[in-house]
C-alpha cells in the first residue's frame, strides 16, 4: 500500500488536510492499494506539496473511477525562519518573492494532461507559511550554510480552482497583448522566459491556448 502516510507527513501537509477536512471526511483511507488524504462521499481530495508526477500510477489507477481533487499550495507570502543547531530561533526575515497561482505549472508541465481528464480538478491554495532552515555545512552551501527542514501553514490566503479550460486563462496576466509570446508572457508575469515557456506548455496542452504561428520572438500564442 503507497501513500503519504502519517508517520512520515510533514507539517505542512498534515496542516492543509485539516484545513481541509470537514466533519464526516475519512481521513488517510486506503483505496485499491493507495492511501487517500480525505475522502468525502466517494469524491477524493488529495494533496500535494510538490512533485506531480510521483502520483502519476495513483491517477492513472483511481481517476477513471472517482472524481479526484488536487490541492496544490503555493506561498503567496513566506517567512524565512533560522534556527541554531539546538532548534532555536535565530532569524526571521519575510522573503520578497511572492507565489502567484501561475507558479502551479512549474509542477503541472511534468503531467499536463491532468487537466483535460474530467474527473480531475486542480485547487491551488495560496497560503502564508514559514520555512524552517537549520544548520547543515555540508549540504547548505547554496543558502549561507542552511538546508530547509520543512514548511509550515500559517494560513490559507485565497484558493484558486482550475477544472476547464477557460479557468485556466486566469492564469494569464493582465496587460498581455494578443497574439502574444512567452517574451510577453514572462514580461507580464515578471519571471523568467524558462518559467513563461512551463505556462504557455501547460495552458496550450490544455486547450486554454492556441499557437498562431511564429513572430520574431518566437511562437505566437492566442486565446481561443
Amino acid at each position: 500500500m503507497t501513500g503519504i502516510g502519517r508517520l512520515n507527513e510533514k507539517p505542512l501537509h498534515a496542516a492543509l488536510k485539516e484545513w481541509y477536512r470537514q466533519e464526516g471526511d475519512l481521513v488517510e483511507e486506503p483505496l485499491e492499494g493507495f492511501v487517500v488524504d480525505l475522502v468525502r462521499d466517494g469524491f477524493l481530495i488529495e494533496i500535494q506539496t510538490r512533485g506531480f508526477s510521483a502520483m502519476r500510477s495513483k491517477f492513472d489507477r483511481l481517476l477513471d473511477s472517482y472524481s479526484m481533487r488536487l490541492v496544490h499550495p503555493i506561498a503567496a507570502r513566506k517567512w524565512i525562519v533560522k534556527l541554531d543547531e539546538d532548534g532555536a530561533e535565530v532569524s526571521r526575515r519575510r522573503s520578497p518573492r511572492r507565489g502567484i497561482a501561475a507558479d502551479v505549472c512549474q509542477e503541472l508541465v511534468s503531467f499536463p494532461s491532468l487537466l483535460s481528464h474530467p474527473n480531475f480538478t486542480l485547487e491551488i491554495a495560496l497560503v502564508e507559511e514559514e520555512e524552517i532552515r537549520r544548520p547543515d555545512a555540508r549540504k547548505g552551501w547554496r543558502r549561507g550554510g542552511f538546508v530547509i527542514e520543512e514548511r509550515r501553514l500559517i494560513d490559507v490566503l485565497e484558493t484558486v480552482e482550475l477544472g476547464s479550460s477557460p479557468e485556466l486563462l486566469g492564469l494569464l496576466p493582465e496587460g498581455l497583448p494578443d497574439p502574444f509570446t512567452t517574451a510577453d508572457l514572462a514580461r507580464c508575469l515578471g519571471r523568467s522566459r524558462h518559467f513563461a515557456q512551463e505556462v504557455a506548455y501547460c495552458l496550450r496542452v490544455s486547450d486554454a491556448i492556441e499557437t498562431a504561428g511564429r513572430g520574431k520572438q518566437g511562437i505566437l500564442y492566442v486565446r481561443p
